[in-house]
């Protein structure tokens, strides 16, 4: 984006719902799968909405294992189709966001003498439906080699390894960078600003959804919007809007389409990996798949599949799931994490679409995405992952045209569309500050605003690209990116909350005092409260 361009601001935006009420689209949700429709539904011309009830981003879609891939595990479950269209879709990313996404390699230890030819004959696979959008050949490696690329592993008993290449994101700026995409195709997109109400009308077919009541979280202002087509796209929340909505047409609840399950992730010094390359362990003790990855100068440990019922906004780790984590990567890492070793723990609730029959373990779910119509016309699309969040939304834009909600108009023009930030193609990157990369083309921009050298948080000494956090990037995230409020900045805009929470809680308050200057207001101590109990959650094990 230009230095000239048009900030994305909230003021901006609302008074642009209050002039313009009618959209062809509206879509509840500002998570991954909210914004690629969002995106995609502006870029093919139709006049859309987006509301957000908290932040972008602010429930599963910023917890992930921070991966983009096809799904090593799902090959071995027979799933060529998936593995296929994600394979496509990480090719497709990485070129639409190279600032946020990039190639990261895998090796994978053995300590029995069949696990490296084996798990070579599959990787061999994953490579051959990547095909020419491959980003590396598989390799069996030496032991040495192994030592080489994961200096932490555990080296004793090791019968060489395998590499493999996926890659690796920063899944809350991408979700920044997809609403600052739809804004600029001309899109509608609001944060803190829950759905409270559907509206319905009747028609010769029967009660029809027609819009969506709304209230601004900040000054409490409500207000209707209108549109032929509305799309559910709140994750594991989705039941409640469809609840919400059969409640609008008198209707009983609807049959829940999620099974939630909760994903932990310990997050640890660097130094327990070492390197540059991430560790898998493809079957753990219960046969699931532990990572270790490294993430903007630390190491993600994780993670888990456990069903949970309730549907916390700030869901927490289990004592077994801790243990779990924690017991499994001092089996694979020569230094075994302990508790106090851990900086942050994060938890994410997956929207596993509910099978038609009873199952008894999440890990036996599909991970596939569903979109479902309902008698209202309301359209729910839940389940799936971030790497296939694009495809998510042309499957979502096809269904609503089939059933004549939108117009029809050409597909795939989100397949070569750069997000904000995205530098020209073959364009040379050039030295950055410490957390610049992540700004892509807008560092320039970044660095025009006050306090560009004026470093808040440097985590100086990591490997490069290194992290940091200036008063101009808080600037930054008021001005171009919406952020509102310390936790959107310190969880969302910059990780630190998922890096380090210590180190988070103690910058709140500089935080608060930027985020005042830029709002025009002050934040309040109740806000500062309240994130510094956030923080405390995340430090917290169970």
């Amino acid at each position: 984006m230009p230095a000239t361009a048009l900030p994305m601001d909230r003021p901006t935006l609302l008074q642009r719902l209050r002039a313009e009420p009618r959209y062809d689209l509206i879509v509840i949700g500002g998570g991954a799968t909210g914004l690629g429709v969002a995106l995609d539904a502006a870029a093919r011309g139709h006049r859309v909405a987006l509301l957000e009830a908290q932040d972008f981003a602010k429930g599963t879609s910023s917890r992930s294992t921070k991966l983009v891939h096809g799904g090593v595990r799902y090959l071995a479950q027979g799933k060529i189709g998936l593995v296929r269209e994600a394979l496509h879709e990480r090719a497709t990313l990485l070129a639409n966001a190279p600032h946020l996404a990039q190639p990261l390699p895998f090796v994978m230890p053995g300590y029995r003498a069949w696990e490296r030819p084996w798990y070579g004959l599959g990787l061999k696979m994953y490579d051959a439906l990547a095909g020419s959008r491959g980003l590396g050949s598989t390799q069996l490696l030496s032991s040495a080699k192994v030592r080489e690329y994961l200096p932490g592993a555990r080296d004793d008993g090791l019968h060489g390894g395998v590499r493999y290449w996926d890659a690796q994101f920063d899944d809350a700026r991408l979700a920044v960078a997809l609403a600052r995409t739809a804004w600029q195709q001309g899109a509608a997109i609001l944060n803190h600003c829950p759905v409270t109400g559907l509206l319905h009308q009747r028609d010769s077919t029967g009660e029809r959804v027609c819009g969506v009541r709304a209230r601004d979280a900040e000054s409490g202002e409500e207000f209707e919007l209108q549109a032929g087509c509305v799309v559910n796209a709140t994750g594991v929340w989705v039941d409640a809007v469809r609840d919400m909505d059969h409640a609008a047409a008198g209707e009983p609840p609807a049959r829940p389409m999620v099974s939630p399950s909760q994903g932990v992730h310990l997050v640890v010094d660097r130094s327990f990996l070492g390197g540059d390359h991430a560790l898998l362990v493809p079957k753990t003790a219960d046969g699931r798949v532990l990572f270790a990855v490294p993430w903007l100068g630390m190491t993600v440990l994780g993670t888990t599949d456990t069903p949970r019922g309730d549907l916390a906004s700030e869901p927490t780790p289990f004592a077994e799931e801790v243990a779990f984590i924690l017991g499994e990567a001092g089996r694979c890492l020569k230094k075994a994490p302990r508790r106090e070793d851990v900086r942050s723990v994060w938890v994410g609730l997956r929207p596993l679409v509910r099978p038609d029959s009873d199952t008894r373990t999440t890990k036996a779910i599909s991970r596939e995405h569903a979109v479902r119509i309902g008698h209202s016309k309301l359209v729910t699309v839940t389940g799936g992952k971030w790497t296939t969040y694009r495809a998510m939304a042309e499957d979502v834009l096809a269904r609503c045209e089939d059933t004549g909600l939108l117009p029809a108009r050409p597909a795939g023009v989100t397949n070569r569309l750069p997000l904000a930030g995205a530098p020209a193609r073959g364009a040379v990157a050039i030295s950055q500050a410490p957390g610049e990369h992540l700004y892509g083309s807008d560092a320039e921009l970044l660095r025009t605003l006050p306090g560009a050298d004026r470093w808040l948080w440097r985590a100086d000494g990591t490997p490069t690209p290194a992290c940091g956090l200036s008063e101009a990037m808080v600037r930054f995230a008021v001005r171009h990116e919406m952020a509102r409020s310390v936790e959107d900045v310190l969880a969302r805009r910059s990780r630190l909350l998922f890096l380090d929470a210590a180190r988070a809680e103690a910058l709140a308050a500089p935080v608060a005092d930027i985020l005042a200057d830029e709002l025009g207001r002050p934040v309040d101590a109740a806000e500062l409260a309240e994130f510094r109990d956030l923080t405390q959650r995340y430090r917290t094990l169970p």
